[in-house]
């Protein structure tokens, strides 16, 4: 959905809404778990957040909040939203002059408690998205060195209209990771 202007709330309701018994929009729904599957574009993006259970903490707390979308050209509706399997969520793209809408489901969350611990979730897209895939966000504790990190995981592939414009939307990906990573580190180091 393409909006000349930023999206209202109620109009963001009302897509929402409209997504919520959709199907996803791709075959391979949960395959972020281990590997991407054929004719996807994987992109995977790693940066540390800091040392201790105390930043772990923090980092937790920051994906719960969604705060990994707390970038100035993304708004994410509504970031109250449970990190719950079924959840679904509207993002909003500032770009080009425009505003455009993709609809995202939660596939699985992830908290694990072993050598190495990790807590997230990945989301997949649904009809109303530019793209088709999965995106797996994770914040992971390493015991033996005592680093935090933020693990991005994604793979992709156009969807409709994309496909005119599959560099200049790959482009927004790799942006949207390179901010991502920062918010992720700003929200860590301000907790």
């Amino acid at each position: 959905m393409f909006c000349f202007t930023k999206p209202s709330p109620e109009a963001v309701r009302e897509f929402r809404s409209a997504q919520r018994d959709q199907q996803f929009a791709y075959e391979h729904v949960g395959a972020s778990r281990t590997e991407a599957p054929e004719g996807y574009v994987v992109d995977h993006n790693r940066i540390q957040l800091g040392e201790g259970r105390a930043a772990f903490a923090r980092a937790k707390n920051a994906i719960q909040q969604w705060k990994m979308f707390a970038i100035p050209w993304i708004e994410l509706f509504w970031p109250d939203t449970l990190i719950e399997e079924g959840a679904t969520v509207a993002v909003a793209a500032s770009h080009l002059g425009f505003w455009s809408l993709h609809a995202a489901r939660i596939v699985y969350t992830i908290d694990e408690r072993s050598s190495l611990e990790r807590y997230g979730f990945a989301y997949g897209t649904l009809p109303d998205h530019a793209e088709m895939g999965e995106e797996r966000f994770t914040v992971e504790f390493h015991p033996y060195d005592d680093t935090v990190w933020y693990d991005l995981y994604a793979f992709s592939r156009p969807h409709t209209w994309a496909r005119l414009a599959y560099p200049y939307t790959r482009a927004l990906q790799k942006k949207f990771a390179s901010d991502s990573k920062k918010a992720m580190q700003t929200a860590v180091r301000q907790a």
